[in-house]
């Protein structure tokens, strides 16, 4: 999505090639080189997609044979986990069969899923680890505080992300019913009442999964359990008076739940909006301060206090803290945390090579993560291709076997894998979506987009065009800046028309819910280049 996109074009055109450029454009038709982009984008996409294919089989092939769940990892701990399996791998794998409609994929992750659900759960809906040599649990009595943790990360990392492309499915069911027993047994006392922990990480969690589900669902218990943690750190425990303040994982989280939680109180509790903006603020104001490197990168751990550098390892978690600079920049139209966003993409490509997470896949995937979200608010042309190259890095890192380092972290590189793949598309799948079909997009200033598809073989099937998942899904009032979303490029309304047309074929005007499903054939190695573009009311 580089090159002609003038979303990514930041140089000056000289006068007399502006005029050049204009007068061939009004004069000539849209030659087939116009489709280049869209067609190398289409190349990209295809190798994001096979790296997700493959890994789906790979790690599909090492479930459990008698409970039909995937290991923890493939060298130890032969067992079955919220935390780790649940919360980072399986759902990336589910999602990857949704994403490419395959049939058999489908049928073996969400059997999977059933089987989680029926298997695991060990306080009422809160699961514990399952192992696989007894096909139960250890038989010493549960731990409180690690089944609620496991079941927040995989209410968040795990079950939210499918929502997020998905909308409503069994995957939503599993998430409110462990988040109502999280809340049924929290266990941590404060002035707000009690919480679901006393790590930052799960509460950080909890604010993520509660917002998310009162805009989802508009019941009011959510509401109130987001603003119970809120009211804690922004009223009374304040974690810029504690002696650590860590943006890496682990506690990160609580930086951009207590933003989602700063969006709802600005829409539905004025007052409650006037109190957190300070405290919201000044979190903000003593990141920028003290945990930014010279190119805006974030340092792993500092002192809030004194802020002193406690961990100088760069984060691969930047673009995560800088999630919420976004939203309380457009929440409170406060332009120097967006300027903030908008510094750290311009010098990101410094750092093609750097070893995030000492070099592990986990580390590149959470990292271009981060930096896809943000590019799709603020296009930067050298941090696309920053992601572009890092993107090769991961790609490499994949064995023949599908496997990529054979822990539960390998889930993390197919959901970073689709995010790149539906950002080459601008958010087109296709139903099936083989691993030999090139299909890419771009979209011109002017809101056409110029899709290419090509396959070898012959190929019959629909072109899924995204829509706008955060109205229709999960009803937040606006599209902000959040923790494992799948950003939305190009999208279609119903009610609203389009025109559609193929190379070679007059133009047909469509609603937008037949581009949600539109039917397309394709003949062995021709390809086919398609305009869309919203027909003005």
């Amino acid at each position: 999505m580089r090159g002609r996109d003038p979303r990514f074009y930041t140089g000056a055109v000289p006068r007399a090639v502006f005029f050049l450029v204009l007068g061939s454009l009004a004069l000539a038709p849209a030659r087939a080189d116009d489709f280049s982009e869209a067609a190398a984008n289409a190349k990209q996409a295809s190798r994001a997609i096979r790296l997700c294919n493959r890994l789906a089989w790979g790690w599909l092939g090492q479930a459990d044979p008698a409970s039909g769940l995937l290991p923890r990892n493939l060298t130890r701990d032969w067992l079955w986990n919220a935390r780790d399996a649940a919360a980072d791998n399986f759902p990336f794998y589910l999602l990857t069969a949704f994403v490419t409609d395959h049939h058999h994929l489908k049928r073996a992750f969400l059997g999977m899923l059933e089987q989680e659900t029926r298997l695991t759960n060990r306080l009422d809906r809160l699961p514990d680890d399952f192992l696989f040599d007894r096909q139960g649990f250890r038989p010493e009595p549960y731990n409180l505080s690690d089944v609620i943790f496991g079941a927040s990360e995989y209410a968040k990392d795990g079950l939210i992300p499918i929502t997020e492309w998905l909308g409503k499915g069994p995957w939503f069911d599993r998430m409110t019913g462990m988040t109502e027993d999280i809340w049924k047994h929290a266990y941590a006392d404060s002035e707000s009442g009690k919480l679901p922990s006393d790590s930052l990480e799960v509460n950080g969690n909890m604010l993520q999964v509660c917002s998310r589900l009162y805009w989802a669902t508009g019941e009011d218990r959510y509401r109130r359990w987001a603003f119970r943690l809120a009211d804690h750190y922004f009223l009374h425990e304040h974690i810029l008076e504690a002696p650590r303040l860590q943006l890496d994982d682990h506690s990160c989280e609580i930086v951009g739940g207590l933003a989602e939680a700063y969006v709802i109180a600005a829409r539905t509790d004025a007052a409650r909006w006037e109190r957190y903006r300070p405290r919201m603020h000044a979190i903000l104001d003593r990141i920028l301060e003290a945990a930014r490197n010279e190119d805006g990168l974030l340092y792993h751990t500092v002192s809030p206090v004194t802020g002193e550098i406690l961990d100088r390892d760069l984060t691969d978690n930047w673009g995560y803290n800088y999630n919420a600079f976004l939203t309380v920049a457009e929440i409170d139209s406060e332009p120097k945390y967006r300027a903030a966003v908008e510094f750290v993409l311009t010098n990101i490509h410094k750092y093609l090579d750097f070893p995030w997470e000492r070099g592990g896949a986990d580390g590149y995937a959470d990292s271009v993560e981060g930096g896809i979200n943000l590019l799709n608010r603020i296009p930067v042309e050298s941090a696309a291709g920053w992601v572009d190259r890092s993107m090769e890095i991961l790609f490499s890192k994949q064995g023949d076997d599908g496997i990529v380092e054979g822990w539960h972290g390998d889930g993390n590189s197919a959901r970073t894998a689709l995010m790149y793949a539906f950002w080459k598309t601008q958010g087109i799948s296709a139903s099936p979506w083989r691993e030999d079909l090139d299909l890419g997009a771009t979209r011109t200033a002017g809101g056409t987009v110029r899709v290419f598809a090509r396959n070898a073989r012959p190929w019959r099937g629909k072109l899924r065009f995204d829509r706008k998942r955060h109205r229709e899904y999960l009803r937040l009032p606006f599209d902000y800046a959040r923790i494992n979303q799948f950003p939305e490029w190009f999208t279609v309304e119903e009610g609203l028309k389009y025109e559609v047309a193929i190379a070679g074929q007059p133009p047909r005007i469509l609603d937008g819910r037949e581009l949600w499903d539109f039917e397309l054939v394709l003949k062995p190695n021709e390809p086919v280049h398609i305009t869309v573009k919203a027909v003005q009311p």
